[in-house]
């Protein structure tokens, strides 16, 4: 359950991150600077490169894998002891 959880988090975040960083870069630009998301997007990559859509990510996936095993874990223990205290 806990490497399914962190493994899922992991995957998740690997397809997130890119969005997420389109999103931060729009929100936390100036007024003005950027007409859109796609407008971020083309900005990113001629000024920095691919690798700007996963700034952040060692801090990002350091979180991922404990917080989704432990997220994991946590819905597995509460649907059995649910299931105990209500069988179906």
């Amino acid at each position: 359950i806990l490497l399914a959880g962190g493994v899922a988090g992991i995957l998740n975040w690997t397809i997130a991150l890119p969005p997420d960083v389109l999103k931060s870069n729009f929100q936390t630009a100036a007024e003005g600077k950027y007409r859109g998301l796609l407008d971020v997007l083309r900005t990113l990559l001629r000024e920095e490169g691919p690798a700007a859509l996963y700034k952040g990510f060692n801090a990002v996936f350091l979180r991922a894998f404990p917080a989704n095993a432990a997220c994991f874990l946590g819905f597995e223990m509460a649907l059995k002891g649910l299931n105990t205290l209500a069988p179906s």
